[in-house]
């Protein structure tokens, strides 16, 4: 497959200059800030969730001095930071290129990438190695550098929690081989695992070439005719076709001990961290192994080594208090919300607080409350979408690319709650 693709040369863009397709796409970054209603708000890309604990003292930092003093987690494993001041670009720029975390200024959007979060944790395949490869691969490539800020990669240990993400490349662990998926086809290309970054990277690049015409930002946003045609590309270049569906449901890690106990993992209210609650898991890190994955549902894993069961027990106690998640039977459990009014102009009402205000029971299903019919960061696979429109807030129960009839409550704080925690039922 790949011998016959040379491989891509250094960009001319990595000292700094502009993405090659910057009109059009709006997506945040940490160069191009977003103006919201409560400051400029800057997204930082953190490649497969994974940051060392030094970085993640330096995300605080900056968030202290240039904004809110919160960190918020994206359904993407990224962070961001809010309430900035709209003059500190430079300024923060340069405090996050000091710490490794803005390698190229070019490619700063086109880092998207998840990664199964207990990879090598528990039995399943490490794919480490295949993050920093591929990271390495978009941030030399001259292509890769117009890749929107939507365009996602997924690396995927094998066991289907990000393959179910509907990223737009994905690898999925098999062996020692790899597969290579594109968008949601049901149909993946065996790869061997050494190549499995490169092949990901050409299929983006492959992608670059098949949206000149059309502009799509994503593969799903492809005319089906060019999709079709990207695909028999990838596969003529490709090893041999499997067919095998992507998961419609993704399974996050469960909060609490996982391996014997190899980490610890925690979910996050709301997705939203004090600074004390971001200092304390930094320390942990820096006692256990020097890590923390934050992951696609808004959390965070804790790889450890944590070496005796009441060590991660006292460490989960610890996090407990300072108001995490860390078993799921918490009432918080499965519950998110974007960031609402009065952070966000569009929303129709603070959702947050009634999100906050309508946990009851854990439920079966994760519910989302979206402040407007934009539906920002709202999961994948089978939830209950909460919506505010001006008739009221509309529950619905979302699988896959079904949505059941929906129920509209009109303001009735207690009538909403039974409703959601009916819902989720």
């Amino acid at each position: 497959m790949l011998a016959a693709m040379p491989d891509s040369a250094p960009s001319p863009l990595s000292a700094g200059g502009p993405a090659l397709r910057a009109g059009g796409d709006a997506c945040p970054g940490t160069l191009r800030l977003h103006p919201a209603d409560d400051g400029a708000l800057a997204r930082v890309r953190v490649p497969g969730g994974v940051l060392s604990a030094d970085r993640a003292e330096v995300l605080l930092a900056a968030a202290e001095r240039f904004g809110d003093g919160e960190l918020h987690l994206t359904s993407r494993g990224n962070v961001q930071l809010r309430g900035l001041a709209a003059a500190c670009g430079g300024a923060l720029a340069e405090l996050l290129t000091a710490a490794g975390l803005l390698p190229s200024a070019a490619h700063e959007r086109a880092r998207n990438i998840v990664a199964s979060p207990l990879a090598g944790l528990d039995g399943s395949a490490p794919v480490s190695g295949w993050l920093s490869e591929l990271d390495g691969l978009v941030c030399r490539s001259a292509a890769a550098a117009s890749l929107s800020g939507r365009f996602l990669f997924a690396l995927d240990d094998g066991r289907g929690d990000v393959d179910a993400l509907g990223a737009d490349v994905t690898l999925i662990a098999a062996g020692d081989s790899c597969l290579l998926r594109i968008g949601a086809e049901d149909e993946v290309f065996l790869v061997p695992g050494g190549e499995g970054p490169r092949a990901a990277l050409l299929a983006a690049e492959a992608f670059l070439r098949a949206a000149r015409d059309s502009g799509a930002w994503r593969v799903k946003d492809l005319p089906d005719d060019v999709r079709a045609e990207l695909v028999r590309a990838v596969k003529a270049a490709a090893g041999p076709a499997v067919d095998r569906p992507r998961p419609r449901t993704a399974t996050p890690p469960a909060p609490g001990p996982h391996g014997s106990p190899d980490a610890v993992g925690v979910d996050v209210p709301l997705g939203r961290l004090t600074s004390v609650q971001w200092r304390l898991l930094t320390e942990t890190a820096r006692r256990h192994g020097d890590e923390l994955r934050l992951t696609p549902w808004r959390g965070i894993v804790v790889p450890g080594p944590f070496g005796r069961p009441e060590d991660a027990a006292a460490a989960l106690d610890a996090l407990a208090a300072a108001g995490l998640i860390t078993a799921p039977d918490s009432p918080w459990a499965g519950v998110g919300a974007c960031i609402g009014h009065p952070g966000c102009v569009k929303s129709l009402s603070d959702v947050r607080a009634e999100a906050g205000a309508a946990v009851g029971p854990v439920g079966r299903l994760p519910v989302y409350w979206s402040g407007c019919e934009r539906r920002c960061g709202h999961p994948h696979g089978e939830w209950i979408d909460v919506v505010v429109t001006p008739d009221g807030h509309r529950i619905s129960h979302v699988h896959g690319e079904r949505r059941d009839p929906p129920r509209t409550v009109r303001d009735d704080p207690a009538a909403l709650a039974a409703a959601v925690a009916a819902a989720r039922a």
